[in-house]
């Protein structure tokens, strides 16, 4: 892809993304300079931003202090994400955060590329069907497959989120692959209000499923979707399992992402 193409897609990305747009089910959302201080239920607290505004080492010594003070002061807060971006003008960011109790978490690349792109018929293994779901059986049941693959234990918590999301109608979809009644693969689709972009968040596959090209179904059925919304652009922050799917469908990486984790 030509850089100036990339570009485009970067610069979309600040401009459409890194907005309200970022954060659909906050609770509350305070500004301090820069930053967004964003709560969201059960504890769990996200600062992000557009830019930091050509702040200096010394300021954003002082912006990651008082965001932590500000999380620090609300006893409900347990966790905080700062969500970095490798493409961001932020010096001393990395020791200010480490110096605050942050610890980093798997970096991610940051891909982009024309929905209709990724929309495109994939061929099911026999036996393998793909469907969108809104039941609270078959999402607790996709979250706790989930949890399974990415290693965590099962949260009903992450369960219970998705399921009041789906209440709002805020446009958030569910997709599973589905073997003889059993998950084994599934992703969410996230449209953007307000731009051209929806996201696919989520992509998990169980491991003796996986080469078969069912991830790819996953990501082309929201797709579709998305391009039956109006959406034009495709973007998923990206493990290095999905990132060379992703490619060979046509998304770039335009940057990387790393998430630092602050816990009470």
């Amino acid at each position: 892809m030509a850089p100036e193409r990339r570009q485009q897609f970067l610069k979309a990305y600040d401009d459409e993304l890194r907005t309200d747009a970022e954060t659909p089910s906050a609770i509350t959302v305070s500004q301090l300079g820069p930053l967004r201080l964003v709560t969201f239920a059960n504890g769990r607290g996200f600062i992000t931003y557009q830019n930091l505004g050509g702040a200096d080492g010394t300021t954003i010594r002082d912006l990651v202090a008082e965001a932590v003070a500000y999380f620090l002061a609300d006893p409900e807060i347990t966790r905080v994400e700062w969500k970095t971006r490798a493409h961001d003008t932020a010096p001393g960011l990395t020791e200010a955060l480490l110096a605050n109790g942050f610890v980093a978490d798997e970096t991610e690349s940051i891909m982009i590329g024309e929905a209709a792109s990724l929309a495109l018929d994939v061929e099911l293994p026999d036996g393998v069907i793909l469907r969108r779901i809104t039941e609270e059986g078959d999402v607790r049941a996709m979250s706790a497959m989930q949890d399974e693959v990415f290693g965590d234990p099962v949260s009903h918590e992450e369960a219970d989120a998705l399921l009041r999301r789906l209440a709002t109608g805020d446009g958030m979809e569910l997709w599973i692959a589905e073997a003889r009644g059993v998950i084994v693969s599934a992703g969410r689709l996230e449209p953007v209000h307000g731009s051209r972009f929806a996201g696919i968040w989520g992509g998990a596959t169980r491991e003796e499923w996986r080469g078969r090209g069912i991830y790819r179904a996953v990501a082309a059925a929201r797709a579709r979707s998305a391009v039956r919304r109006g959406k034009s652009l495709i973007h998923s922050d990206s493990t290095e399992y999905s990132r060379p799917i992703l490619e060979r469908s046509g998304l770039v990486r335009v940057s990387t992402t790393t998430p630092y984790r602050w816990t009470r």
